[in-house]
């Protein structure tokens, strides 16, 4: 074999070790971060919230969610207009790494409010997921979920950008922004429209409409116990 060939066979040799070492390193990380994630087992937290719905302009106001695992979730409003999605609105990212049927593939890097993240693309396998693709924005050093993106096949594309401080070691955050675009004039699965009936006219205007949800939390109480009495 002459120099060339052999030079050539090394470094496939060295690509395919480098391509393999990496999507180790990614499936690590991911279960590190669904480690750090699965430390909550319920928790109720209070905030404000705020939305924003094309034209619509609703006030902030004063909420509070409980959760429990694995999926259960209530949110308490003072008022107002709720546009909220109601399998995303705990933001719990764990849901999404709970699910083992998916691909984790190295996306590079990246970065998000100043931060520099490793992007993860998860692909699901198999062809019943409405989800079909997420890409996560990771803050290795600190195993966060800085930002999430996901399209799905009939409901358009949501994303959440998470900013965290006090709850970060539990992977909560401290302010949530979460933004979807309707597809086809078809508001996304899970999205409740809260009106009186004399609004309905609204709610169609709203159809196809850029949508945009801001929750501040003022605070947590993590693993205090919820009796499931209360999610019904």
């Amino acid at each position: 074999m002459s120099g060339i060939k052999l030079k050539v066979l090394v470094g496939l040799v060295w690509i395919f070790v480098a391509q393999h070492s990496n999507a180790q390193d990614v499936n690590e990380l991911v279960r590190k971060v669904k480690a750090k994630l699965d430390l909550v087992n319920d928790y109720t937290a209070v905030g404000k919230m705020k939305t924003d719905v094309a034209f619509i302009k609703a006030p902030v106001g004063a909420v509070k969610m409980f959760f429990k695992k694995p999926d259960r979730f209530k949110l308490q409003r003072n008022g107002g207009i709720s546009v909220l999605p109601k399998g995303g609105v705990s933001f719990n990212m764990g849901n999404l790494l709970a699910a083992t049927g998916f691909t984790a593939i190295d996306a590079g890097t990246g970065e998000v409010a100043k931060i520099k993240t490793r992007m993860v693309k998860l692909l699901p396998n198999g062809d019943n997921n409405d989800v079909i693709l997420s890409t996560l924005y990771i803050d290795e050093s600190n195993l966060l979920i800085i930002k999430s993106v996901t399209t799905t096949r009939e409901n358009g594309t949501f994303e959440m950008e998470m900013s965290y401080g006090k709850y970060a070691t539990y992977g909560l955050p401290d302010k949530v922004y979460f933004s979807f675009n309707a597809k086809d004039y078809k508001l996304p699965k899970g999205i409740t429209l809260e009106f009186d009936d004399a609004d309905k006219a609204i709610k169609e205007k709203m159809k196809g409409k850029k949508g945009r949800v801001e929750i501040i939390y003022s605070g947590y109480e993590i693993n205090k116990g919820i009796a499931d009495q209360l999610f019904k």
